[in-house]
């Protein structure tokens, strides 16, 4: 069994401060580099590394096309990206502080131009698969037709509602499993979410507006799991931050994987949470991103399990 992702790809230009500037402000850095990145790519080299066969269905543009592409191939994503030759690809510019918190401006550029033709390929590839990740950093419409493919193919959908935004209401029964951070959750929910008590009153409005299982990330308060059927708190890892960009990616590849490997929710939680901590602990979006004998070594290390 295999999954699919279906989402964007970016190329990540990033730039290191001591802090995030304030509006109209002009701060000195300490560096700059370039990595791929786009929550859609992300989330496939993210299952990738922790040995999971991963396809990815998207779009690059005319700039950075070449590096997307063997990146992607590199990591031994297989993709069926078209190349949208009207738009540049899609280019996140993100600034990253000492403490490794992160301010991101995405142009979508072709990923901005994912639609029906692209659910079409999708639709083509779902039977087999056992689940569909997707993201916001593509068209809601598409995002909606992509679900309810899945849906009628018989595979798990897994979204994560990022960046931040609203939800079309006929797409949460369509949802298998909703990853929401603390941000995306009150702007689904409409109250503030910052803690266990917050977040599953939360799970609750979302498992009423008609998704299976509802997963709150707090971040390093931990991560509140809800279904019709159980609920549970799982406590984050504690690492040492160095930059927070893709853990949320690769929390939902961690889930993917564990699910793809038959393991339980629980367990599932417990491998998106250290996927995410791990990625954490390093610069860049899919090179922070880890590999399977650093994963295992780091569960074995800390919850006695692989």
């Amino acid at each position: 069994m295999s999954i699919i992702v279906f989402g964007s790809i970016n190329i990540d230009l990033v730039a290191t401060a001591h802090r995030l500037p304030i509006a109209g402000e002009t701060l000195l850095g300490h560096d700059f580099f370039q990595a791929p990145g786009g929550k859609g790519a992300n989330q496939a080299v993210a299952l990738t590394k922790l040995g999971i066969s991963t396809e990815i269905v998207g779009r690059v543009g005319t700039h950075f096309r070449k590096e997307l592409i063997d990146y992607l191939q590199t990591a031994g994503v297989k993709n069926n990206v078209f190349l949208d030759e009207t738009v540049s690809s899609g280019v996140a510019i993100i600034t990253v502080d000492d403490a490794g918190e992160n301010q991101i401006v995405v142009i979508p550029g072709a990923n901005g131009r994912v639609g029906q033709e692209d659910v079409e390929r999708l639709s083509q590839l779902l039977p087999r698969k056992q689940a569909l990740l997707l993201q916001l950093e593509i068209p809601i419409p598409a995002v909606v037709a992509a679900a309810l493919a899945a849906q009628k193919a018989g595979v798990k959908v897994i979204l994560d509602p990022a960046p931040a935004q609203a939800l079309p209401e006929e797409l949460y029964p369509l949802v298998d499993i909703l990853t929401p951070n603390e941000v995306e959750a009150a702007q689904l929910v409409g109250f503030a979410v910052n803690s266990e008590d917050s977040a599953k009153k939360a799970a609750e409005v979302l498992l009423h507006k008609g998704v299976k299982c509802a997963i709150v990330k707090l971040g390093a308060k931990g991560v509140y799991c809800a279904t019709p059927t159980e609920s549970f708190f799982t406590p984050a890892f504690s690492v040492k931050t160095v930059d927070t960009t893709a853990a949320g990616d690769a929390f939902n590849g961690g889930l993917a994987a564990a699910l793809t490997e038959g393991l339980s929710l629980r367990q599932a939680v417990t491998w998106g949470a250290a996927a995410g901590a791990l990625a954490a602990t390093k610069s860049g979006a899919q090179p922070s991103l880890p590999d399977r004998d650093t994963f295992d070594k780091f569960l074995q290390e800390r919850v006695g399990e692989s």
